[in-house]
Order: C-alpha cells, then sequence, then structure tokens
C-alpha cells in the first residue's frame, strides 16, 4: 500500500472526526461516548503536532495529533497522543509509522514527555507505543464507567532523550 504523511489541515475535519467516531463505536479507544464536531475537537488539541495518512486516491486513513495535559506553565512540555486509524487499515503498521513522525515532531516542538492512557484490551495500541519506547507507569483501576461497565486506564509514557 502506498501512503503519504503530511500536515492536518481543516480540510480534513470532516475525515477526522469520521475516524474518531469509527473509534468510539469500536469501544476500545475512548470513553466518549460520541465524536465532538470539528470546533470542538479543533480547540482540544495543540494547533502544531497534527499528522494525517492518506493513500494514493488522498484519502485519510489515519491521524495522529497532542492535546494539552494541563494548562499550568510547568506541563508545557508534556502532551497527551491521539492515534486513531480507520478500521479499514488497522493492523498495516500505520499506527507505528504515524506515532514516529509525531515524536519527531513534538521534539521538534520541544516536548518533553509524552502520555497516553490506553485500554488495557487495546493490544494492539499498547504493542505501539512500547515498540516507540513507550513504557507503562501504571494502571489506573476503575478511572471510570462505560457503558454500565468500570474499565481500566494503562497510563503509557515516552520521555524524549534529546530534550
Amino acid at each position: 500500500m502506498n501512503y503519504e504523511i503530511r500536515r492536518m489541515k481543516s480540510t480534513d475535519s470532516d475525515s477526522v472526526i469520521s475516524i474518531f467516531k469509527q473509534g468510539v463505536d469500536g469501544g476500545n479507544a475512548t470513553f466518549d461516548k460520541e465524536a465532538p464536531n470539528w470546533e470542538n475537537w479543533d480547540a482540544g488539541y495543540f494547533h502544531k503536532c497534527r499528522w494525517v495518512v492518506e493513500d494514493e486516491s488522498e484519502k485519510v486513513m489515519g491521524w495522529a495529533a497532542l492535546k494539552p495535559i494541563s494548562t499550568r506553565e510547568c506541563y508545557r512540555g508534556v502532551a497527551e497522543v491521539s492515534i486513531y486509524l480507520d478500521n479499514a487499515v488497522q493492523g498495516r503498521g500505520l499506527g507505528s509509522v504515524l506515532l514516529k513522525k509525531l515524536i519527531l515532531d513534538s521534539e521538534e516542538h520541544g516536548f518533553w514527555t509524552l502520555q497516553s492512557g490506553i485500554f488495557p484490551e487495546n493490544a494492539a495500541s499498547i504493542a505501539i507505543h512500547a515498540k516507540m519506547g513507550f513504557r507503562v507507569v501504571g494502571t489506573r483501576e476503575k478511572i471510570a464507567q462505560m457503558n454500565g461497565r468500570w474499565r481500566d486506564v494503562l497510563l503509557m509514557e515516552r520521555r524524549s532523550s534529546v530534550i
């Protein structure tokens, strides 16, 4: 499969939200019960460090972006990772490619720590993060309910070796 990674544009909004909705519907990507509209999504993520992967027909197949973990100045270099792939292309290595690109870009923008909260059932995401140098720093047991069931979240983080 041929693909290209490029910076996310506002014209990607429908694809980004559609892919996010697939993650919501799958039940192992987010606690969100529905996908946000573009304005809310856009306001929640840094405007830097946003990437999409597209196929040869320029269809967006996945995206990666960073969210602030806090508004406090001391945490300005710490961000939460979000990576979502279209269901049709999962398992093809695109998550690793996107995460690698996101890591490199985050370091260029001064981020020293990246973190991810991942459901333990999402083995593919855990493996991709581990492959890219993330480590499990803890389990947030029964952190929240989803569809009437308490869910755990693994907290994984990666400390930059260059910042």
